[in-house]
């Protein structure tokens, strides 16, 4: 989603503005812009495209030492430069950048515009830059301005304010939209994500929301919207800016699926116990007793993270014997769910900052159920609010199509899946079992890393091809969801994934030659039903290209194609399985000229509904 960074100290800003917005170009954004303080005036350019863009409308080298800058993401407002980010008033003295929705900008904007103000743009965000110049005829001054404008907001934001009549201060407000303040030595900085300022420093604040804060170069403070002081504490963002780099690869997407052998170990390190047949699980500990005891498990996701928890629904009601629904985040609050007290409600998202996931965790809390998270991001939102949880230990996912964080989240759902299992009966020897086997899966994944050359032959074929269809059965029909959707995601091809019986009630009239069909058919419980399946595409003269185990020749005798995968447990093997679809996702989008880290319309974090 849009992306915000902020400087004041004593360097010039320009420069730090403009790596942070390259830094936050994998967010997804259509227009970027900043905003300096120079010469005793206010100095704004912005440009519709790329942060290349913007760096040539900027021009010479700058002296100016504080400043904001914006990636966007169209929600109020078609792409252009006077929607780009930042908005001004209209005396050209307060800019604005705001990330989030201003639900109620209609109303605000009519009764401005009633008052004498001229808006430029038809974004929503101008109208709070606008309530801000209102509130600051009768306040007098911009901090009690902003706190005043933002009581009459209704919606989301994270937005940073400067002024040329305030020139030594930025201020900074979040309520749904993530900020963080970093600190420095006689400088502080402002960004939506640590990326931005990581190669300045490591020590950063966490805002939460009606929180407001004022940085000057040698100080920040915190307050409430109401104006009480507010304590925060230091923390240390642990990631290295090597992390967020490609080291060599032509895209993160190639270097996020090879680095997932790494990942996936990273994922249990410490926290698989092979010869007890058990995990450590230290962020689950206080509320061991409460999942043991739970009556029903809900987990509420979106997208990617959503067919994760579909996976670990399936392993969850398998080993722990307990009942268990996957939920759409999106939807869950909208319909008034039924949520229990004894009720514990995972919330999966890579970001932790999931607009929606956010959303169902508060309404889960609400109806006093036991919330607990599954992040990748250390100090998320989600994390933060939750009573407990589970780091994916990832490291910084850059492009868009998630896909270390997956396998890492199906890691964790596995531990999970396996310490409620032993609380409720499973014995030491089958905990044994699954541990050894859970720690062959990452050197399983590089095995199939390994024959990447033959799914881009694959990908070749296939690079032109209008639609897709993608069957599993089982463990494996939330991989067919997946790969679908990293097709759709990244090579803008129409893909759908369906559980492979369901091929009969609907899709089948789809098959024809030009149909490849993905099917997702390893040696599990249902090997023998989805090889009739198979049979059906192929009396159909649909083109199949099978997942299997290897030495499969069934299989091979049928498929026009195979990719093979190394045998493990059932409930396991989407970690495989999905491997080799993110690669022919992956490999197509690139022979079809796609931006592969930045396919269109899409955002790496939703952080708006």
């Amino acid at each position: 989603m849009c992306g915000i960074v902020g400087y004041i100290g004593n360097k010039p800003a320009v420069p730090i503005l403009l790596e942070g917005l390259k830094r936050l170009e994998y967010r997804g954004y259509d227009s970027a812009g900043i905003a300096l303080l120079e010469n005793g005036g206010l100095t704004v350019r912005k440009k519709i495209g790329k942060v290349s863009h913007l760096e040539k409308e900027i021009g010479a080298p700058r002296a100016s030492v504080i400043g904001i800058g914006h990636t966007r993401w169209a929600t109020h407002g078609v792409p252009s430069d006077i929607n780009a980010h930042p908005h001004t008033d209209c005396k050209n003295e307060i800019a604005l950048i705001h990330n989030g929705i201003i639900e109620n900008y209609g109303a605000i904007r009519t009764k401005l515009e009633k008052d004498g103000h001229v808006f430029k743009s038809t974004t929503d965000t101008e109208a709070l830059v606008h309530l801000i110049e209102e509130m600051k005829k009768y306040s007098g001054d911009l901090e009690t301005a902003v706190r005043l404008a933002l009581r009459q907001v209704e919606g989301t934001y994270g937005i940073a304010v400067i002024s040329s009549a305030d020139p030594e201060k930025i201020l900074a407000a979040r309520k749904g939209s993530p900020l963080i303040v970093g600190i420095g030595d006689n400088e502080n900085y402002l960004a939506s994500d640590a990326a931005a300022i990581v190669d300045h420093t490591r020590k950063v604040v966490y805002l939460e929301d009606g929180e407001i804060a004022i940085l000057s170069k040698d100080s920040v403070e915190t307050k409430t919207i109401d104006n009480k002081m507010t304590t925060k504490q230091i923390e240390q963002v642990t990631f290295d800016l090597a992390q967020i780099e490609k080291g060599g690869f032509s895209h993160f997407m190639l270097k996020e699926i090879m680095e997932q052998p790494e990942t996936l170990r990273n994922s249990m390190r410490g926290r698989v116990l092979r010869e007890e047949g058990n995990v450590k699980l230290s962020g689950l500990n206080e509320v061991k007793p409460l999942l043991e005891n739970a009556q029903r498990i809900i987990i509420a996701a979106c997208g990617t993270s959503w067919h994760a928890g579909l996976v670990g629904e399936y392993m969850l009601e398998h080993y722990g014997k307990i009942p268990v629904e996957t939920e759409y985040a999106s939807e869950f609050r909208y319909r008034n769910p039924i949520v229990k007290p004894s009720d514990v409600v995972f919330l999966i998202s890579q970001s932790g900052e999931t607009a929606d996931t956010l959303a169902a965790l508060k309404e889960a809390k609400q109806k006093n159920a036991t919330v607990l998270g599954i992040c990748n991001v250390v100090g998320s939102t989600i994390a933060r609010e939750s009573q407990g949880g589970v780091y994916i230990h990832a490291g910084p996912e850059i492009g868009v199509a998630s896909t270390k964080a997956f396998t890492s989240q199906l890691i964790v759902l596995a531990l999970i899946t396996l310490m409620i299992a032993r609380q409720r009966g499973m014995s030491e020897g089958e905990g044994r079992n699954i541990c050894t086997q859970l720690l062959e899966i990452p050197g399983k994944v590089e095995m199939i890393l390994q024959r990447a050359a033959e799914i881009e032959n694959i990908a070749e074929e296939f690079k032109s091809n209008s639609n897709f269809l993608y069957l599993g059965r089982g463990y494996n029909f939330p991989v067919a969801l997946e790969g679908a959707l990293k097709l759709k995601e990244i090579s803008y091809i129409h893909a759908e994934g369906y559980p492979a019986a369901e091929m009969k009630h609907g899709p089948i009239a789809l098959i024809d030659k030009n149909m490849p069909v993905v099917v997702i058919a390893p040696r599990d419980r249902t090997y023998e039903k989805i090889i009739s399946n198979i049979e059906e595409v192929k009396a159909r003269h649909g083109k199949v290209i099978a997942v299997v185990n290897e030495k499969d020749s069934h299989i091979a005798s049928l498929a026009d194609h195979l990719i093979e995968v190394p045998q493990t447990v059932d409930f396991l093997s989407p970690i495989l399985t999905v491997i080799p679809l993110q690669l022919l996702a992956y490999y197509i989008a690139v022979k079809r000229g796609c931006n592969v880290d930045q396919p269109r319309n899409l955002a790496k974090s939703v952080t708006v509904e």
